[in-house]
């Protein structure tokens, strides 16, 4: 089993270190980790173009950057922590921008795969970011891991968050977590249970 973890910071500072401790808890419990780092280079946001459900692959029709080859990872995955540092009391532009294309394109990859999201920050607006983060995994059917707080670190540099004893217990135990419910889920399919097969119904509110 294996999941895949996206820092959505340019950098690999505190955001980093707390997606660190989470892959540390993960591999204890034998499960196979992978970081994947944003980077600085330009993510190009979603245009609405709808080019993605025509193609038939779950791939964005804009190959020119970081996301469509998060969708082939996906693929292989069986679980996702999603973080990011915090900006004007939100999550980064840059993992906005790559989860909206990711989900809209690759929605079926992700789907019925336990998700996290966890944030850090010097100060304020973690849990802002936390619920807005949340939101790619409820839309998407799958099941939310949480911890024994709200996933989210604090402070200004990789070594202030590591005095953050709270929160990097809370990324440990956001991993055990993780791990218990990948192999209740991979013990379910071994025993017959398949995940359901839902339909959906689209309103329009304007009449």
């Amino acid at each position: 089993m294996k999941v895949l973890l996206i820092n959505g910071s340019s950098k690999e500072g505190c955001t980093f270190t707390a997606l660190s401790e989470v892959a540390r808890s993960l591999n204890e419990e034998g499960i196979e980790t992978e970081i994947i780092n944003l980077g600085p280079n330009a993510v190009r946001d979603c245009v609405g173009c709808g080019m993605c459900s025509k193609n038939g692959n779950a791939r964005c029709i804009f190959d020119d950057d970081i996301v469509n080859r998060i969708i082939e990872k996906a693929e292989e995955a069986d679980g996702f922590v999603f973080g990011t540092p915090v900006y004007y009391a939100h999550p980064t532009g840059r993992i906005l921008s790559v989860l909206d294309r990711a989900f809209y394109a690759g929605k079926k990859v992700f789907q019925f795969k336990p998700g996290a999201s966890i944030a850090s920050a010097r100060r304020g607006g973690t849990t802002a970011s936390f619920d807005v983060l949340n939101k790619y995994f409820t839309i998407s059917q799958m099941p939310v891991v949480s911890s024994t707080y709200w996933n989210n670190v604090h402070g200004n540099t990789p070594e202030e968050v590591k005095q953050d004893l709270e929160g990097m217990r809370t990324m440990y135990n956001l991993g055990k977590n993780m791990a218990w419910l990948l192999k209740c889920i991979k013990s379910g399919k071994e025993n017959g249970i398949n995940t359901p097969e839902n339909k959906v119904e689209r309103t329009n509110f304007i009449r």
